[in-house]
């Protein structure tokens, strides 16, 4: 059985429920069908992963979605924050037996197969690993044992959020790899091609006010 284990934090797609500040210029509708396409994104990027797959939901689990049965291990998400959610992730895989282990989002464009490979790659020499985000937040972190310091005391959500918890880990030998960006606001997506069917309409009624 392979060592490594990633999990994938989800939330449900549902309407008015999923990428809000997004949908606050976009709309509901719109922001939804994003959100659709980063799961179906980070589904295919992540099933040839050389890991175990979790994908854990935040309301409910869903059987015949993108999260194909046969490839994603599935559960659902326990905690009264984000942090603790993610702790109880990590302590669950630790005490299954595995010795390396990543979670990311499952709102990136800005990542692919390759990138994960290479970061459980660096887990071998690092205790840890992290990726940046560019909005202040971390797209990805991976260890070799539970440091439960770093899911604790956190303004989830907010620009020092990466600061934090590399000032957790100051003592600690961590790999930093390339910061990306997420996906959250309007700015994240109105310059990349993929996007333009989802925001058509923004740039028409701007040209229309013009």
């Amino acid at each position: 059985m392979t060592k490594n284990l990633l999990l994938i934090f989800t939330r449900n797609p549902q309407l008015g429920k999923c990428k809000t500040r997004l949908a606050a210029t976009i709309g509901d509708e719109k922001a939804l069908e994003v959100y659709k396409f980063l799961l179906t994104h980070t589904a295919t990027l992540a099933k040839d992963v050389t890991a175990k797959k979790q994908v854990w939901y935040s309301e409910e689990i869903w059987t015949n979605d993108v999260w194909n049965d046969s490839v994603f291990d599935k559960k659902l998400q326990k905690g009264n924050d984000l942090g603790e959610r993610m702790a109880k992730a990590f302590k669950d895989g630790f005490s299954a037996g595995f010795k390396r282990i990543i979670i990311i989002g499952s709102d990136m464009y800005d990542l692919n197969t390759a990138d994960i490979d290479k970061a459980f790659d660096c887990l071998q020499n690092s205790d840890f690993v992290v990726g940046g985000a560019e909005d202040g937040g971390y797209y990805l972190l991976g260890m070799k044992r539970l440091h439960a310091k770093i899911f604790e005391n956190k303004k989830w959500g907010t620009a020092t959020v990466l600061t934090d918890t590399l000032t957790d880990l100051k003592d600690e030998k961590v790999f930093l790899t390339e910061t990306r960006n997420d996906v959250d606001i309007y700015e994240d997506i109105s310059e990349i091609d993929t996007f333009q069917p989802f925001i058509k309409h923004i740039k028409h009624d701007a040209k229309t006010i013009r």
